[in-house]
Order: C-alpha cells, then structure tokens, then sequence
C-alpha cells in the first residue's frame, strides 16, 4: 500500500468503477468519494464524504484538509464551473480540464464553431439564440425540403440527455419549441444547434490527454435508447461494451489524429487540455464524423474501459495532472481481454419512477466469474441498500471475448432483484441485447 491519497469527485457508477481501479495502484492509500454512494460505502479503503459533487468550494477545502495527491473529476459538471482552476490555485493535481477547456462540452454551440474553425470532421450546423425559434424552424424546413434530416440538441449541459432525434420535419420543428420556449431541458436550451443527420455507428472514441499528447483508449459503444432494438427515449445509457470491433485500425488512425489535432489547437487557443477528452464519432461511410465531445469519462463505458486498462491508472492521471505523461508512463497498456456491462434500472426510467427500492441478490451475482457490480444510484438506508437513481447498477463482466463477457454479465443480471424476497420481479428494468451489433459483426 502506497502513501498517497485521493479526491473522487461524484457519486455514480463511473465514479465508483474510476475508485476501484485508482485503489489498484501500489502508490494509493486511501480513496475518499464526494458524495460517493452506496458502492463505495461499502467498499474496502474507501470513505464518503458528504461534499456535494456540485460544491467547488467545498471539494476544494476537503481535498485540502484531507491532504490529497490527487483530485479525480467524474461528472462535468464540476469542471465547467470551474473546479480544476481551483484546484490549480491552491497547488493540488487535479484530473480533469479548465473551464475554458471544458467549454468543449459545456457549449455545444462552442464546440461547433470550434470544428468549422479548426477543419475537424462534423455534420453541416446552424446554431439558433433564445429569439430564433421561428428561423430554427424555417432552416429545418428547407434542409428537410432538400432531403437532408436533421437533429436538433440544446447546447447547454443536460446530463447527456439534450439531443432530439426527431422522425420527420414536424417532429424537428416541435423539438425545437419544446427546448427553446417548454424549456425541457431548462437553461441549457437558451441556444439550440440544429445538424445533419449522419447515418452510421456510433463510437464512443476517449483519450487521456496531458495538454500536449492525447493517448487513446480501448473503442467502445454504448446503448442510449432504454428498450431492446434501440426503441424508446434517449436516456444517459443503458449499457456498453469494448472493445468495440466497428473501429477498424485504419478508422483508429483517423479517429487519434483527430483527436491529437483537438488537442493542439486546444493549447493554441489558451484552453490546455487536461483529463479525458471523449469524443462521440458517427462512422458514416465517408469516414468518422465527431458528433460532440465532453470532457470527462463516459457513464457507463468507463465501467467497460477502466477493468480492460492495465496500467496504473494513478501514474496516468496524475501525469496528465502535471503534464508529463509519457514522463510517468511511457505506454499506456490494455489487456487483451473484453467487457461489458448491463445497466440495471428502476422501472419507469427515463421518465418517472419509484426510489427506496430494496436491491437484494449481490453477493451472489459478484461471485459470477470476471463479474464485478458498480453501483449508480444506491445508498445504504437502515442498514439496508435501496436505490436512489433511476440507473441503479452497472453490472460488468470481463472475459476472454465479448461472447463471454456478456454471458457472465447477464448471468449476473439474473441474480439481482429491486424487489421485495417472493415478491414478484417488477421494478427493474435491463435491455437484454447489449453487444447486439458486435456480436453480428462477428457472426
């Protein structure tokens, strides 16, 4: 056991998965996880604090009085307020980008134009102000009258939720009063980036970035749409899978040299890029095309990735912290194994559903072979673990190849219930076709 230790900041399954591999690292003593959750309550050297992922002020004091080596950011939030700057101000490491550079994600509006000007490969865009509703709608009926569908997306934060996929030009236009004047998505709807549609497979492509070389990991893909076949609404994503066999090594090299590009003209621009740059790619069949970036780890491919990273994952943030990453680790290594994982969620989710749920069936699903359970939304209530989210668990297999991973996953699955014992089982909900596409692929 080493002497250092670290801040986790947020309290989902992508924190508790970025946790469980930083205490991995000889170097780590102890992990603290603001708020953390039920997970890594309940884990060994882990301790919770109650410092809202959302309090910059407080996270920076606590990181402070409990002498961390490192900060870790999960969620983006934090980072487009501001917390590595304040991190940065008091001297304490922190993994994750300044606002400015975390701009990328907090503007999406921003982050298009950042595109157009640096020539990065993306779908024709116009981007609308709180006053242009009725212009947004005429563009949308001229692109759609020149056989060209579109999307309409909110250019604030919105929790990976603010994109519209609409399925005609009415449906387009009704997206675009339902962000712009119903405020679905709030102030994060006050501009509106209205883009081509691009038809292909979609790649989640992440790198961990110093500020001057961007390192990318494992390919992987995630499932957005709540129901089996990709029906039903969007949601932050019910499962995912790497490595993912669509990005072929040729389309890889595209895919790091646009990333590597981002990265460059991101220094250029003042805006030094620290942390994981994610970039979301569409390979249509003229080559990738970048649908958005954000500037943290996906949820919940980072419960895919971190298991299949061989390296320490400290050494690597802690060199991206201080700018040296090739310095520490010369080579980011992966092994040569897959993952998946199954997002267990409480009945009703996207949409509104029941919390307090007891979750029974865990220890029995964790000793599943490769199996290990992250937990999303719990909390430990009465000495009895219930949900409080509406994705609950992720539930990650690793195996030799994706067939297995997926069958020790689901094997898993099996086990656990969010009901009462004898009840009937009828509060979660999983899609049971995660993989589906690189599974046929391999076929």
């Amino acid at each position: 056991m080493g002497d250092h230790d670290v801040l986790v900041v947020g309290g989902g399954g992508r924190e508790h998965a970025i946790a469980v591999k930083l205490r991995e690292s000889p170097k780590v003593r102890h992990i603290f996880c603001a708020p953390g959750n039920g997970g890594t309550m309940g884990e060994d050297r882990m301790t919770n604090l109650a410092v809202s992922d959302a309090d910059v002020e407080g996270l920076v004091r606590v990181a402070q009085e409990k002498r961390v080596s490192l900060v870790f950011v999960g969620p983006e939030a934090p980072l487009c307020a501001g917390l590595a700057d304040q991190c940065a101000s008091v001297g304490i490491p922190c993994f994750g980008p300044s606002k400015k550079a975390a701009e990328l994600e907090a503007s999406k509006a921003f982050s298009k134009d950042f595109f157009a000007k640096y020539d990065l490969p993306t779908a024709a865009f116009r981007t609308f102000q709180a006053n242009e509703q009725e212009a947004a709608c005429t563009y949308i009926e001229s692109e759609y009258a020149a056989g060209r569908p579109v999307v309409v997306k909110a250019s604030g934060l919105a929790a990976g939720k603010g994109v519209v996929m609409p399925a005609s030009v009415d449906e387009a236009k009704d997206a675009v009063k339902q962000i712009m004047v119903d405020k679905i998505f709030g102030a994060a709807g006050d501009e509106v980036v209205v883009e081509q549609l691009l038809e292909g497979e979609e790649c989640s492509c992440m790198a961990f970035s110093d500020g001057t070389i961007a390192s990318i990991m494992a390919p992987a893909q995630d499932h957005k749409r709540v129901d089996d076949d990709d029906k039903g609404p969007n949601t932050g994503g019910m499962g995912a899978y790497a490595p993912a066999p669509c990005l072929t090594p040729s389309l890889k090299r595209t895919v790091e040299n646009v990333l590597q590009r981002t990265v460059d003209a991101l220094a250029k621009e003042g805006r030094t890029y620290v942390g994981v740059l994610y970039g979301g790619f569409m390979l249509t069949k003229t080559g990738p095309m970048l649908l958005e970036y954000n500037c943290r780890f996906g949820d919940p491919e980072t419960q895919v990735l971190l298991p299949l990273l061989d390296s320490d994952l400290f050494e690597v943030a802690l060199g991206c912290a201080e700018g040296n990453l090739k310095a520490r680790v010369p080579e980011i290594k992966w092994k040569e194994s897959a993952a998946a994982t199954v997002v267990c969620a409480a009945k009703g989710y996207p949409g509104s559903y029941p919390k307090g749920l007891p979750i029974s069936g865990l220890e029995e699903a964790s000793r599943v072979e490769g199996v290990k359970i992250y937990h999303a939304g719990t909390k430990m209530s009465d000495s009895e673990l219930v949900s409080t989210g509406g994705r609950v668990l992720a539930v990650t297999g690793v195996g030799p190849n994706l067939k297995e991973a997926l069958k020790r996953s689901y094997e898993a699955v099996s086990k656990v219930s969010f009901d009462k014992p004898d009840a009937k089982r009828v509060s979660m909900h999983h899609r049971t076709d995660i993989g589906y596409r690189a599974l046929a692929e391999s076929a």
